[in-house]
């Protein structure tokens, strides 16, 4: 049997366990698991591109158990009534390839990214940053919020989008969360005193919602947005004020921010600063760039992380997914006809 987590186990664990102290869990298994990099598989995410979006398989092993992730992302659907980012993982025993656990992973995406800048710019952000600006207030901004509070104890925000919906959706959630929330009148009103700037827009396009010119020294830039060919949040020059750490390198240079960068363009994956195999922050004047497309690893551990914090509870039900025939060699005995044919 496989364990199963449906969006309605996740949403009430989620609900009672609250999303701020699952992220802050979350960034353990993270910690964990980038600090044994070396042990899994990687490779880039395989994609599916149309007019409409990209559907995603995100896999990995450590050659115990493996993972995988189906993700989707589609800009165009929350003006159709959809979700802009689906997806479903799953793990499986390396041993006999049966798959041991199945969970959505809407939701769940959401808090793994967030954990992920968490985890990150627990490291490559000023010690005592205070203040972050958001640029792009859609489904994943209200998880890195409270990921920054967990991480750096960011409590102010200052906040910007091209959709004052989205806004007035965000200002209504954080608030009441014990959040401090201005709602900037642009971009370079947004980032004016910040010490973290998180960039996170849906679109699928080449564009410059921050300008070289407004970036201070000293800031963190968490560029979590763009995560496909063609879809870039940053001014190229940005990328040549600081340093840049990525996930995987082969996948962030066709997907992230630095595929406007030429092909030798010099980044850090962020495994090794987290290993101390190389540097991250080193001076208070330095500007640090994430530039964060998502990875396997990353989905891996939050599966992990779901597996075991629900394991004995009631926010899952097992389900009967493989075929499993009493005699191994016998998979048509169980789809036989049970009495002669014509009787």
């Amino acid at each position: 049997m496989t364990r199963f987590v449906d969006v309605h186990n996740m949403v009430r664990w989620v609900a009672g366990r609250g999303p701020e102290t699952i992220i802050s869990e979350m960034i353990g298994y993270l910690e964990d698991d980038f600090r044994r990099w070396e042990s899994f598989d990687k490779s880039p995410r395989v994609a599916s591109h149309t007019p409409f979006g990209v559907i995603e398989l995100m896999p990995t092993s450590d050659h115990e158990t493996y993972g995988f992730k189906y993700v989707n992302g589609h800009p165009s659907n929350p003006a159709r009534g959809f979700q802009t980012v689906t997806a479903f993982g799953v793990l499986a025993d390396v041993h006999n390839g049966y798959p041991t656990f199945l969970t959505e992973m809407t939701v769940l995406t959401a808090l793994r990214t967030a954990a992920t800048s968490g985890m990150v710019a627990k490291k490559l952000a000023n010690p005592g940053s205070t203040v972050m600006a958001m640029m792009g207030t859609g489904s994943q901004s209200e998880f890195q919020a409270l990921a920054f509070r967990a991480a750096l104890g960011i409590t102010t925000l200052r906040v910007w989008d091209t959709d004052p919906a989205a806004m007035e959706k965000f200002v209504r959630n954080v608030s009441p969360l014990g959040f401090e929330v201005t709602v900037a009148s642009s971009a370079a009103d947004a980032v004016r005193g910040a010490h973290v700037i998180t960039t996170c827009t849906a679109d699928k396009a080449n564009a410059t919602i921050l300008t070289a010119d407004l970036i201070t020294p000293g800031v963190h830039i968490n560029a979590i947005g763009g995560d496909c060919p063609g879809k870039t949040e940053l001014d190229a020059a940005i990328l040549e004020l600081g340093d840049v750490f990525v996930e995987y390198t082969p996948q962030t240079r066709i997907e992230g921010e630095i595929q406007q960068m030429a092909a030798d363009f010099p980044v850090t994956e962020f495994w090794q600063v987290l290993g101390d195999r190389a540097p991250g922050r080193t001076t208070s004047e330095q500007i640090t760039i994430f530039d964060s497309v998502g990875f396997a690893i990353e989905d891996f551990s939050a599966l992990r992380y779901v597996r075991d914090a629900v394991d004995g509870s009631n926010f899952f039900e097992e389900i009967d997914l493989v075929a499993n025939p009493e005699d191994p060699k016998d998979l048509f005995g169980l789809v036989s006809v049970l009495s002669p044919i014509g009787s």
